[in-house]
């Protein structure tokens, strides 16, 4: 399968009955569908429950009226047009608005509805406020999926970003290793590309997403290889998410593969409360006892994940239990002041999101240079 077809209707899933097409119409009619040949080789179809279906192929359940598109409030962290700047050092390039496939469970399903002006076609805007912001030293390429740009137009990004001497780090996000590995195994210049920009002294990350092990095919282990040879540090992150990976031998298996080829679990998600989402969320507290389970499956190198939620006030990482309390820490702040915050919240068995908590228990600060003074 040398290039997949892509498919953007549900007429050309002829596994799909008449009657099941017609049920699932309103759903396309508020979010967008889209898949591949190769990706839909993988479904297992005479399971209804099969977890590559539930990532890709539409379900009556996301018209549950439940979360909101822009659950993490990215659009107040936009300072020009399709460049984000929540944390310190990083900042995001939102350089397209389309991907290999869609993701039921995406987060910035906004992006590819009417009317969505986040992603622009010219990164220049972008490409200058990090230029004129000397304490970014690392970019994310994201959207959309950056690799399903043209290889030239790619290059031109990063060859621009690689000009600016404080950014040591480039990242891509991406799912197209999953998706539509042969975009990778197909084009040398891509590989190219990456030997040329990711250097000793400054790499590429690719940041992978495979939320499944049946997605590690052979097909994604050899472009995963490819990408490694070619220079660039590879990880994975993937959402905790209902039907999919929300049991810790799937987890586990996936960590597991991930650090055999070379790709170590990075970030499980909490699923964000986006809308059409509730069918994908697992409450955070069932969801931190599963990643706990699978990461006892593996080796150190399998270990290597950290259990987060993308909130608005920062990357909250969940670090512990009891029967009584929570544990959490902001891993990364969008205040400075709030580093390594550590929170002791009560326990809620039906939190799906941060703001399900209500009452802090206690919380301090590690000491740090942003804070004068440790505990409260």
């Amino acid at each position: 399968m040398s290039k997949p077809k892509y498919l953007i209707k549900l007429e050309q899933i002829p596994q799909l009955s008449q009657k099941e097409r017609e049920d699932l119409e309103p759903v396309l009619e508020r979010f967008a569908f889209r898949t591949n040949e190769y990706y839909q080789s993988l479904i297992d179809w005479s399971d209804p429950d099969d977890p590559i279906r539930r990532i890709v192929i539409p379900s009556v359940e996301e018209l549950n009226l439940w979360g909101k598109l822009d659950a993490s409030n990215e659009s107040s962290y936009t300072r020009v047009p399709g460049l984000q700047h929540k944390y310190e050092y990083t900042a995001l390039l939102l350089v397209n608005d389309v991907c290999g496939a869609y993701c039921r469970f995406c987060f910035r399903k906004r992006l590819f509805m009417n009317e969505n002006d986040e992603v622009v076609r010219d990164v220049s805007p972008g490409i200058e406020y990090i230029r004129n912001h000397p304490e970014v030293n690392n970019v994310l390429l994201t959207g959309g999926d950056p690799l399903v740009l043209s290889t030239r137009k790619l290059e031109n990004i990063i060859r621009q970003l690689r000009e600016i001497p404080h950014v040591q780090i480039i990242r891509i996000g991406t799912k197209m290793p999953a998706f539509n590995p042969f975009r990778i195994l197909n084009d040398p210049d891509l590989l190219e590309m990456f030997r040329k920009y990711s250097t000793p002294e400054k790499r590429i990350y690719v940041i992978a997403h495979f939320n499944h092990p049946r997605e590690i095919t052979p097909e994604a282990t050899q472009a995963m290889h490819l990408l490694q040879q070619a220079g660039t540090v590879t990880v994975n992150q993937t959402p905790m998410l209902r039907g999919i990976n929300d049991d810790p031998q799937v987890m586990g298996e996936l960590f597991n593969k991930l650090s055999y080829i070379g790709v170590p679990p990075y970030y499980v998600f909490q699923c964000r409360p986006t809308l059409g989402n509730k069918m994908f969320s697992v409450p955070i507290e069932e969801g931190f006892e599963i990643f706990e389970q699978a990461r006892m499956l593996g080796s150190g190198l399998a270990k290597r994940a950290r259990f987060v939620m993308s909130h608005a006030t920062g990357k909250i990482e969940v670090v512990g239990m009891t029967e009584e309390y929570v544990y959490m820490r902001y891993h990364r702040a969008a205040n400075p002041a709030e580093k390594a915050r550590f929170l002791v919240l009560r326990r809620n068995p039906d939190a799906y999101w941060f703001d399900d908590y209500e009452e802090v228990v206690n919380e301090f600060y590690f000491d740090n240079p942003f804070r004068s003074a440790v505990g409260i």
